[in-house]
């Protein structure tokens, strides 16, 4: 069955208001695990990195956003694939991806991915949870080459610092929280830290985080922890290699899930994870979301 597809760009380069509503639709009901957030989802894909390339096509039912970086330009990746629920067997997934395909390649990309595009991504790749989406992915000639998780923290847990702190003073280390903004100094000061230590993409989250904690001796940033980057989720972090033993890292983290709580949330993703055991022994986080990640040739 063939399913006409239509782009949801304005020509300004961004999502008009209808096709966003629609989209925002779509997702709250194909998204099943992630409804209460999908309509945040779609606005937050719309707004990405300057140097993003982005596109949003939709058919009756359906929406799929695409995306490409200019410092990866032949890797391009599928961020959004949802098919209302009245809609779904009847070819339209498999005409969005076809579709986000081809805009992809006329981009110049050779492979496309099901696999998260940072810094500005929903999930690490294809929750496995969504059983129907990695079958469609394989169907295509899509093949599985990594496997990411996240923990969950309880913001029930006991996420006290107050008796680190003067521990670190001693140390010479002082904590604090940046600016609420991009633009503030103190964000500009940390992402420089993140910039060199790590990459831009980190930068890019801890400059536009809901909330971003960091250590410092001597004026010098040793560690940065920030939240929101991704909406809701906990993430990223470091500790500088010299500042590793002080336990800056776990003060950092735990302030950031205080805040999430005092934002109102009772729980909180931390994304796309690495060192399980130092959440674990930090905060009592559970590894719990699987993503496989999918990758096809395009050329």
């Amino acid at each position: 069955m063939s399913h006409a597809v239509r782009t949801f760009m304005s020509a300004a380069g961004s999502m008009d208001g209808a096709g966003a509503a629609e989209a925002a639709e779509v997702a709250a009901a194909a998204l099943t695990l992630d409804a209460a957030e999908a309509a945040g989802l779609v606005g937050y894909l719309s707004r990405p990195p300057a140097e993003r390339r982005w596109s949003a096509l939709a058919t009756d039912g359906g929406v799929v956003m695409a995306s490409l970086s200019v410092t990866e330009p032949e890797t391009g990746h599928i961020d959004l694939l949802a098919v209302h629920p009245s809609a779904q067997g009847q070819g339209r997934g498999r005409a969005l991806v076809r579709a986000a395909e081809e805009w992809l390649r006329s981009q110049g990309a050779r492979q496309a991915r099901f696999a998260g595009n940072p810094p500005c991504y929903l999930w690490p790749g294809i929750d496995v949870r969504y059983t129907a989406a990695a079958c469609l992915a394989e169907s295509l000639g899509y093949h599985r080459y990594d496997v990411a998780w996240n923990m969950t923290a309880d913001l029930s847990a006991d996420l006290s610092v107050e008796d680190d702190l003067p521990r670190l003073e001693r140390a010479g280390v002082r904590v604090h929280a940046a600016g609420d903004t991009a633009d503030h100094p103190a964000r500009a000061h940390v992402a420089a830290f993140v910039r060199e230590q790590w990459n831009e993409r980190w930068a890019w989250e801890a400059a536009n985080a809901a909330g971003l904690h960091y250590a410092e001796r001597d004026g010098r940033v040793l560690g940065f922890a920030a939240w929101g980057a991704r909406p809701g989720w906990f993430g990223p972090m470091g500790t500088s290699p010299d500042a590793r033993g002080l336990g800056v890292g776990r003060v950092l983290l735990r302030r950031c899930l205080a805040d999430q709580r005092a934002a109102g949330q009772s729980s909180a993703q931390i994304g796309w994870v690495g060192p399980l055991r130092f959440y674990s022994h930090a905060v009592g986080a559970r590894a719990e979301r699987v993503f496989w990640l999918y990758r096809r040739d395009l050329a």
